[in-house]
Order: C-alpha cells, then sequence, then structure tokens
C-alpha cells in the first residue's frame, strides 16, 4: 500500500504541472495580423451570399483574440449580427449530453459499459436488419446488448431517421423524449452494434431519456442546472424565453442565388417561430446557444474539467471523451482524418489537418453550419456561427478554421 501511494505522487504532480502550463501560455504566441483578417474575409463570404451572417470567436487559452460580429441576423426584420446573438447550434448540442453522462457516471449512477436496457427496459428485444434489398425483412438478435459506450460513439447501429408512427417529430417538436425513445426502442439496428459507424441523432435522444432515469429529473431541467447554469451559459436553452427571442438568427437556405428563410420542415420547425409550444427537448440537436456561452463549456473541457475553479468533470473523464474510440472502424466521422470519441469528433491524422486542426484536436458541427473546436496542442478554442440549413458553407468554414489555426505561432507556444 506505501509503494501505491508514493507511485500516485508524482503522476498528481505531473497532471498539476501540466495544468499550470495550459493556463499560462502567453498571447504572444498569437499572430495578431492573421486574426484581424478573418473579420474581412467572412464579410466577403456574406457579400458572396453565403451566408447572411456569422459570428467569430478564437481564444488562446484564457484570452480571447479574436471576436468579431459580420452581416444579418435577420434580413427581413433589418437586424445586424452582433456578438451576443443567439443561434440554434444543432448537433453541438450531442457533447453537452456527454457531458451529462459522464457527470452521471462520475457519481456512479451508470456505467458506459452497461447495456442500455438496464436502464430502459424497452430496449431488451431489440433485432438487426441482416440485409437490404430483397431480403430487408431478414433480421437477427444482436451478439451484444447496445451500451451506453456504443451510443456515444455512434456504433451502437440506431438508424437516425424517425420511426414511422412519429415521423414528423423533429420538425412539429410534438412528441415528448419518453415516447420519442420508446418509438425507437421498436427500430431495428443497421449492424451488429460495435462493428460499424453510423450518425445518429436518435443514438443521442436516447442518452437524454437515460439521464431522466438516472437523475430523476427532465432531460433539459438535469443539463440546465448542472452545466448551463453553473457555466455561467446564461444565454442558451432548449425552449426560448420570450426575453431571449429578439436575439435569436434566422436560419436560411439558398434560392435562386438569394438567401431565404428556411421552410417549416428543417429541425426545430419554422424557425419564424422558435419553437413555441414545443414538448421535444431534443438531447441531439436541440440547444440554442452563443459565442460566448459555448466558450464557457469549451473552456471548462481545455482546462482539464475546471472553470474558475469549478470542477465539471474529472481529468480522466475529459480523458476518456476526447480519445479515438473508433480507431478499428471505417469510415467513421464527417471528414477523413478523424476518429470518434464519446460525442467528440477527435482528428487522429493529417488528412484530418487539412481541415484547419492539429492531431488531437476534437470538436463538433452543427446542421446550420455551426463549428466548435478545441486544439489542446495549442491552447486554441474556435468557434464559428452560422444558420444555414442546405449546406453550402463548407468552403467558409475551413477558411476560417486554418486562418485560426494558423494564427498559433507554434515556436513562440513551446
Amino acid at each position: 500500500m506505501e509503494r501505491f501511494r508514493f507511485a500516485v505522487i508524482p503522476v498528481a504532480i505531473f497532471l498539476a504541472h501540466a495544468i499550470c502550463i495550459a493556463q499560462s501560455v502567453p498571447t504572444a504566441a498569437i499572430n495578431q495580423d492573421i486574426l484581424s483578417k478573418i473579420p474581412e474575409r467572412m464579410e466577403h463570404f456574406v457579400d458572396e451570399k453565403t451566408v447572411a451572417g456569422v459570428v467569430t470567436l478564437v481564444a488562446h487559452g484564457k484570452d480571447v483574440v479574436e471576436f468579431d460580429a459580420q452581416g444579418m441576423a435577420d434580413i427581413e426584420a433589418n437586424r445586424k449580427m452582433q456578438k451576443d446573438t443567439i443561434f440554434q447550434i444543432m448537433s453541438m448540442t450531442k457533447p453537452v449530453t456527454a457531458i451529462g453522462i459522464m457527470m452521471l457516471a462520475e457519481e456512479g449512477k451508470l456505467s458506459l459499459r452497461d447495456s442500455v436496457d438496464q436502464y430502459l427496459p424497452e430496449f431488451k428485444n431489440l433485432q438487426v436488419r441482416t440485409n437490404t434489398g430483397p431480403d430487408a425483412a431478414r433480421v437477427a438478435e444482436p451478439e451484444h446488448a447496445i451500451t451506453i459506450r456504443d451510443l456515444l460513439t455512434h456504433t451502437a447501429g440506431m438508424t437516425d431517421s424517425a420511426p414511422a408512427a412519429i415521423g414528423s417529430y423533429q420538425s412539429a417538436m410534438n412528441v415528448p423524449l419518453d415516447e420519442v425513445v420508446r418509438q425507437l426502442a421498436k427500430e431495428r439496428l443497421l449492424f451488429q452494434p460495435g462493428t460499424a459507424w453510423s450518425y445518429s441523432s436518435a443514438g443521442i435522444e436516447i442518452l437524454g431519456r437515460i439521464i431522466e432515469a438516472c437523475s430523476g429529473q427532465k432531460y433539459e431541467d438535469f443539463i440546465a442546472a448542472r452545466i448551463l447554469r453553473p457555466l455561467g451559459m446564461k444565454d442558451s436553452f432548449f425552449f426560448p424565453p420570450s426575453d431571449k427571442v429578439a436575439r435569436i438568427a434566422m436560419v436560411y437556405v439558398s434560392k435562386e442565388g438569394k438567401l431565404v428563410p428556411a421552410p417549416a420542415t428543417i429541425l426545430g420547425g419554422d424557425p419564424t417561430k422558435h419553437r413555441a409550444g414545443s414538448v421535444f427537448s431534443a438531447p441531439g440537436w436541440g440547444l440554442y446557444s452563443t459565442a460566448e456561452d459555448l466558450l464557457h463549456l469549451y473552456q471548462m473541457m481545455l482546462n482539464g474539467g475546471v472553470y474558475e475553479g469549478h470542477r465539471y468533470l474529472s481529468p480522466f473523464s475529459v480523458h476518456l471523451m476526447t480519445e479515438p474510440h473508433t480507431s478499428e472502424i471505417r469510415p467513421v466521422g464527417w471528414m477523413r482524418g478523424s476518429d470518434y470519441g464519446l460525442a467528440w469528433e477527435v482528428v487522429t491524422d493529417p488528412m484530418g489537418e487539412l481541415a484547419g486542426h492539429t492531431v488531437g484536436s476534437y470538436g463538433h458541427g452543427g446542421a446550420f453550419g455551426t463549428q466548435g473546436w478545441i486544439d489542446p496542442n495549442n491552447q486554441l478554442i474556435t468557434i464559428m456561427l452560422i444558420q444555414r440549413a442546405d449546406g453550402g458553407a463548407d468552403t467558409m468554414t475551413r477558411v476560417f478554421l486554418n486562418m485560426a489555426e494558423s494564427s498559433v505561432n507554434k515556436a513562440a507556444a513551446q
């Protein structure tokens, strides 16, 4: 026992030293000339009608080194984009739900290797599709029950399409989370759990329901009480309060060379109605937020689970979430050169660096073009918020992320 105790001391000293280094990276390591050109480049994409408007934020360690708003938040209302404009961040919600799962794991209320049916019995009798086409009706038993980890890594085989019984729930937002999950439990798995990767918002909805089962709280209440309010994310929510609606950016699509408001069929429904009357919290994509609020969340992750002196996650949990879990599976992720951690996409080889990330960076995007990335190698946080529902902003995204990463003077940062 004594030998073990003394062996732990050097490790603790090393971790403390590493955290101190992470908090003290000098801003002199940043090339402000490159950062100063970001607003100009973003203005170009606004002028080209790639997007109506954009908010960009770059932070280096504790310091915000670039923060700008360009264009319009709402063209029809003649409302300019502001730094505190509120966005539907869509799938950037997924890591927030995962953080909630990790908090419950640290409290011993669940284990990541537990089967889902241990918490939600309706998942006991799942079946797996064995083929497609004429043989699509053939099914088999899962070789192992889907686990919480399978859901976090998108390797459970859950479909990403809506069950027929509640087919419009993702736009109508009219079905509560518990009923959505009960319907998902009736769907066949796309493949044997753990053998392939298929992105699934539905899988994250199930995690949201597990949070409810283990915490005794509604999903959105748990996330607000344990993550949003303590982190000072004052403009982050699932159901817009009336006093925040005027600051929400409109969602657009391109039509005949012009940007027009997105139709009511998009995720979350008619963007002009701001989910009025909604009952579905959408743990996979339901969060509204701002650049500043997201910065608080990402600084917590970058700082090993600590924000402003309060610990939200253990260093082990941060490590577990941001290491590759899908290295033996291909293809994985949204871009070549990445794997998946626990609800974070993780850059694992130089091909992924072409998108503007170093190996080891992790982050997530959203369906309306939002992006948030953390580079622990260079203590860099990059956030870009836009609202375009039909794609078309990939080049803009890569330009911003490459400029942000290129601003790091790596020689000075070492």
